[in-house]
């Protein structure tokens, strides 16, 4: 594993750096990031293994001479074990958390800093060669910002996983490393956001909107958790017995919140990365060329219908950024506990069939077809809950019906997840690519090119999809709520 993590470095820095900052700034923090691994190490050898269970006095026996008799009684063993159960769990989960978290972050950047948004010239002229990022010469800056952010991602990212991999289940006895690792995820989160930023945008307004989004998803996640927290304004409403009734469902509530937890987590990972790629390459591709108004790098889709990139990139972007705040909020219990981030997800969903249903239309039939797609998925989800939900009594059928059903619901959604996943991809970058420039028989710039060669099997394409993604998310919206998916 270390000798992989050292290829995709190397692969890293030597596909992406063009200009003296990329070099240094990859340099030193790769070098920073193997000198703390190698400190680490060196640490560890040097301090004397200590056993945990020598230290910890709730499991000792205590001694005790009553008129010369000894007697030894032993605190409760059962309950110390449940507690190590329960931290161990936690531990288990938060690692699994981190894992996914590193994973998902190293593949989208090492993807995201070989092919720089913008794209590549493809001839020689003025200062630039074949191969060269066009935005270096329209604008350099923000693609130098796009650089900075995307590697400490990348960089921070390696570190989560090469920590994972070394200390594995340690990290909660070493307080100072458990630390880094929340300043890792922290810089990771930071630096999706400013690449994200510094690579969609063109301009500086848009950029205001995208850094400006996450206080205003913040702001929803906050009404949401006031709104859901008012009828516990007053406890003294609960009776006792509902109080001790809540008692003993504790370890089924337990349970529950993980499974919403690890719900949460998977949706809100899929949704940042295929809108983190999806903004970086923006359906219709970017010009090649200056003039008319346009500059090369920038969306074709912006000079030929203004109106429908700009829905696609703010749904893009609220959908991008509503994933990064609720991986960051995801270990908050009471968020969990009330829904809340549940809420943001069906939030993150909406956002992913509005991005849908703009970039991947150029004509005013297609984008009528997807959003009455949209539509009949969201009359579809209201009938379910009136008609299928508000009358159902939730029976128990005993652990192994549930574990059952527990396991169909896994099923379900991992593939709704991936049919979702998919079908943004391809809607927004169908097969055959797309025209780069005008031609002299009507065909417009961004249009996809299998829409006229073939048009028949390009509407089989699109229809079927669209259909496939729009059931995927309303498969997913089904699956959030136990309250919905038992039925």
């Amino acid at each position: 594993m270390v000798l992989d993590l050292l290829g995709l470095v190397g692969a890293y820095g030597a596909g992406t750096c063009r200009d003296r900052i990329s070099i240094i700034y990859t340099a030193v923090l790769v070098a920073a990031v193997f000198a703390y691994i190698v400190v680490l190490k060196l640490l560890d050898r040097c301090r004397p293994n200590k056993n945990p269970g020598s230290s910890s006095s709730g499991a000792t026996p205590i001694s005790e001479t009553n008129n010369g008799v000894s007697a030894t009684t032993t605190p409760d063993l059962e309950s110390d074990r449940k507690v190590a159960e329960k931290a161990l769990k936690t531990e288990e989960q938060l690692c699994k958390v981190l894992m996914l978290l590193a994973t998902f972050a190293v593949s989208i950047t090492y993807v995201a800093g070989l092919s720089t948004p913008g794209g590549f010239w493809d001839s020689t002229g003025g200062r630039h060669h074949p191969g060269d990022a066009i935005l270096r010469d329209q604008r350099g800056q923000r693609l130098t910002a796009f650089f900075l952010f995307n590697t400490t991602a990348f960089v921070a990212s390696l570190l989560i996983a090469m920590l994972l991999i070394i200390d594995g289940k340690k990290l909660r006895d070493k307080t100072a490393r458990f630390h880094v690792l929340y300043v890792c995820i922290f810089a990771v989160l930071v630096g999706l956001l400013g690449a994200y930023a510094a690579g969609s945008c063109r301009k500086t307004d848009t950029t205001v909107y995208v850094v400006s989004l996450v206080g205003a998803v913040l702001a929803y996640i906050l009404l949401h958790l006031f709104c859901s927290s008012a009828s516990k304004l007053f406890p003294c409403c609960f009776s006792p017995a509902q109080q001790n009734d809540g008692n003993q469902q504790s370890n089924d509530a337990r349970e529950a919140l993980d499974k919403a937890r690890s719900l949460v987590l998977l949706l809100a990972t899929l949704a940042a990365t295929i809108t983190y790629t999806a903004g970086l390459d923006p359906p219709g591709g970017v010009w090649q060329d200056n003039g008319d108004g346009h500059m090369a790098g920038d969306p074709i889709l912006l000079a030929t219908n203004a109106r429908m990139y700009k829905a696609f990139y703010y749904c893009n972007s609220v959908a991008f950024v509503a994933s990064l705040v609720v991986i960051i909020l995801v270990q908050m219990e009471k968020l969990v506990k009330h829904h809340v981030l549940e809420a943001a997800m069906i939030l993150d969903l909406f956002g992913l069939i509005g991005a849908y249903a703009a970039g991947s239309c150029r004509n005013v039939n297609t984008s009528i077809y997807v959003m009455a797609l949209a539509g009949l998925v969201l009359v579809y989800v209201v009938i379910h809950v009136i008609f299928f939900t508000l009358d159902h009594e939730d029976k128990n059928h005993g652990d192994q019906a549930n574990q059952l059903l527990e396991k169909r619901r896994k099923r379900l959604l991992l593939f709704a997840i991936l049919a979702a996943t998919i079908t943004y991809q391809a809607g927004l970058t169908p097969p055959g690519g797309f025209l780069l420039q005008d031609d002299k028989l009507g065909h417009q710039a961004g249009d996809p090119v299998l829409l006229y060669n073939f048009p028949r099997r390009y509407k089989a394409f699109f229809y079927c999809n669209s259909v496939s993604f729009m059931l995927s998310i309303s498969l997913i919206l089904l699956l959030v709520n136990p309250n919905l998916y038992r039925p």
